[in-house]
C-alpha cells in the first residue's frame, strides 16, 4: 500500500534530502516527490510505500513534522503528476483524431479512444506490445524511428467489419538532446475532412426543410421520410421523372447522421461492365488500362455515407445479381477479386418505372425488388400537388434575382393561372426551366403570360417574335428568325454563368447552342485568372 503526503515548508535548502534521509531510516520505499514552488513557500508531494502497521506509520509522519520548516503536513488523494495525466489522458482521449505513439523499441505506448476503436486493438491487451506483432496493414511509423516523416498519407483497413478511411500523419518523437526516443502517428478520418471541407467552402447539405411543398400528398411523403431518416434500412423512392427523388435521397442522408458522404450514380448512363467497376471496383490487372493496385468501387468509398442508385430499373440483370447479393451479405467482392470485402454504406434507390411490371415481365429480379422495396415512399406529381405550383415558382424566382443581381419579380395572375393549369409532364424541373426562360425572356418586373413557354413554344416564340420595323417588309422570314435567334442566345449568355447554364435555361441542348453560336458567330473571349480559363465569358458580337 502507497502513502501520498502534501508537506509544506518554508522555503530553504536540503528539505528533500531531510525527508529522503528520514524515510530510508524506516527503510521505506519512495515512488516519487515533487516539490512546487510557491513564492517562499515549498509544496513537497511525496509517495512512499506504508509499513502497514499503524504505530509504524504514526512515527513517520510524527518525524516528519519534526523536519524544519514544515508548517503543515496531509495526505492526499492524488499528486500533482497524476492530475496532469488525468488532464491530458481527458484531451487525449477527447481528441477527434487518431493518436497513437511507440517508444524506440517498438512497443506501443499510448493511444487513444479514436485509435483504439479504428484499428480494432484493445488497451489492456496490446499497450506495450510490439507493434509489429498487431494486426495492422502498414507500419510507417517504424521508418519514423529512423528520421523518417510522412504526411496525410491516405490509408484505409477494415476491422471489426468496418472499414476506415483516414489520412495519416507520422513524425519521430526527440528527447532534449535530440535523439529519437520513439515515433507517433494521427489519423485523421476522412469523413471528418469531408464535413470541414463543406464547412469552409460554404456547400449546403440538403435537409427536409428545404424541400417545398405543403400540400397534403407532399407532406405525408415529407413525414415518412423524416420517420425511416435514422434507420439503415434500404430505401426506394418512387416517382415520375423530375419530381426531386435525388433531393429526398439527399435529405434523407442529412437527416440519419451517418458521417460518411452523400454519392449518386445513374444507373442508366453506364454499359454494364463500366457500371460494375464504378459500383464495386476491381483488383490489379482486371482490366487493360485500369488503375494500378485496383480501385475500391463506390460500395467501399461511400463507408459510413449513402449511395445512391438512380434509375435502378435500368440496371442489366446481371447486376442486379451482384447488388442483390451485396445487399444480402453487406460485402461486395472486387472485379476480379476472391476477397469479400465490407461495406458501411446506406442504400437508396430511385426510379420512374413500374417495378411491379417490370417484374411480371421478367424484367426486373423479383428477389431484388422485394429486398429494396422495404421502404418505398412515393413523391407525388406536380399535377397531383397543384397549391404547391406558386410556392414553386416564388422560389426559383427568388434564386434567380439573387444569382443574376436583379430585382425581385413576380408574376402576374395570368401568367400563374397558366403555370397551375398546365399538364407537366416534365414536373418541378420542368417548371424550373419554364421559369428561368420567363425570367430571362422578359424585361419588365412584372412576367406576363405572354413569357411563360411550354415545350416546343419556345421555338415558335423566336419565329414570331417582331423585327425591326425599317426594312422589315424587304427583309426574307429566315433572315428574321435569325436576327432574333441571335439576340436571344447573346441575351442567354451573358446572362448565364457557363454555355451549359444558358442551354439549360432556354431548354435545348448544349450542343444545340455551340451550333447555334457557330452559325451567328458568337464567339466567348475567354477570361484567364491565375492559369485558368473561366466559362463565365465576354461575348463578342
Amino acid at each position: 500500500m502507497r502513502l501520498k503526503s502534501e508537506l509544506v515548508f518554508r522555503d530553504r535548502v536540503g528539505i528533500v534530502a531531510d525527508i529522503s534521509a528520514l524515510l530510508a531510516g524506516f527503510e521505506m520505499s519512495i515512488y516519487s516527490m515533487e516539490v512546487v514552488q510557491a513564492g517562499d513557500r515549498a509544496m513537497v508531494y511525496v509517495e512512499f510505500e506504508t509499513s502497514r502497521r499503524n504505530d509504524t506509520d504514526k512515527l513517520i509522519f510524527e518525524r516528519l513534522s519534526r523536519i524544519e520548516g514544515l508548517e503543515q503536513i496531509q495526505l492526499v488523494d492524488s499528486l500533482p503528476y497524476e492530475e496532469r495525466e488525468n488532464r491530458f489522458k481527458v484531451l487525449f482521449d477527447n481528441m477527434s483524431d487518431g493518436v497513437f505513439s511507440i517508444d524506440s523499441d517498438y512497443r506501443l505506448k499510448t493511444i487513444n479512444r479514436i485509435a483504439l476503436k479504428a484499428l480494432g486493438l484493445d488497451a489492456a491487451r496490446d499497450l506495450g506490445r510490439d507493434i509489429r506483432e498487431l494486426d495492422l496493414p502498414d507500419l510507417d511509423i517504424i521508418g519514423c524511428l529512423n528520421g523518417q516523416k510522412y504526411t496525410n498519407i491516405k490509408k484505409s483497413l477494415i476491422t471489426k467489419g468496418r472499414r476506415f478511411r483516414y489520412l495519416a500523419t507520422g513524425r519521430p518523437i526527440r528527447d532534449a538532446a535530440g535523439r529519437i526516443i520513439g515515433a507517433m502517428e494521427i489519423d485523421k478520418g476522412l469523413g471528418e475532412i469531408e464535413r470541414m471541407a463543406r464547412s469552409i467552402t460554404g456547400s449546403k447539405d440538403i435537409s427536409f426543410s428545404d424541400i417545398i411543398g405543403q400540400s397534403r400528398a407532399m407532406i405525408g411523403a415529407i413525414d415518412f421520410a423524416q420517420k425511416i431518416a435514422p434507420t439503415d434500412a434500404v430505401v426506394a423512392l418512387r416517382g415520375d421523372s423530375g419530381t426531386g427523388k435525388e433531393l429526398f435521397a439527399r435529405a434523407i442522408h442529412e437527416a440519419s447522421g451517418r458521417s460518411g458522404s452523400f454519392v449518386a450514380i445513374n444507373c442508366a448512363a453506364l454499359p454494364e461492365q463500366l457500371l460494375e467497376s464504378e459500383l464495386f471496383g476491381y483488383v490489379d490487372g482486371a482490366f487493360t488500362g485500369g488503375c494500378k493496385g485496383g480501385k475500391p468501387g463506390l460500395f467501399e468509398r461511400t463507408e459510413q455515407g449513402t449511395l445512391f442508385l438512380d434509375e435502378i430499373a435500368e440496371m442489366p440483370m446481371p447486376s442486379q445479381a451482384k447488388i442483390l447479393r451485396a445487399l444480402q451479405g453487406r460485402r461486395v467482392r472486387r472485379i476480379g477479386g476472391a476477397r469479400e470485402i465490407p461495406y458501411d454504406a446506406r442504400l437508396i434507390t430511385a426510379t420512374n418505372r413500374d417495378l411491379e411490371a417490370l417484374v411480371k415481365k421478367k424484367a426486373f429480379r423479383s428477389d431484388l425488388y422485394y429486398r429494396i422495396n422495404v421502404l418505398p415512399i412515393h413523391i407525388p406529381p406536380l399535377t397531383q400537388r397543384r397549391d404547391d405550383i406558386p410556392l414553386l415558382v416564388e422560389h426559383f424566382l427568388f434564386h434567380l434575382s439573387s444569382r443574376l443581381g436583379r430585382s425581385a419579380r413576380c408574376l402576374s395572375p395570368q401568367a400563374m393561372e397558366k403555370m397551375i393549369h398546365y399538364p407537366w409532364p416534365g414536373n418541378i424541373r420542368e417548371l424550373k426551366h419554364v421559369v428561368e426562360r420567363a425570367h430571362i425572356l422578359c424585361e419588365t418586373e412584372e412576367i406576363g403570360e405572354q413569357a411563360i413557354l411550354f415545350g416546343s413554344q419556345t421555338e415558335e416564340w423566336i419565329t414570331g417574335c417582331r423585327v425591326p420595323q425599317s426594312g422589315s417588309g424587304n427583309t426574307p422570314l429566315r433572315v428574321q428568325m435569325d436576327i432574333h435567334e441571335r439576340r436571344i442566345l447573346v441575351h442567354a449568355l451573358k446572362d448565364a454563368a457557363s454555355i451549359r447554364e444558358a442551354a439549360r435555361r432556354l431548354g435545348i441542348s448544349h450542343p444545340t447552342v455551340l451550333a447555334k453560336m457557330k452559325k451567328h458567330d458568337i464567339r466567348m473571349v475567354r477570361n484567364i485568372t491565375d492559369g485558368r480559363t473561366s466559362d463565365k465569358a465576354k461575348i463578342n458580337i
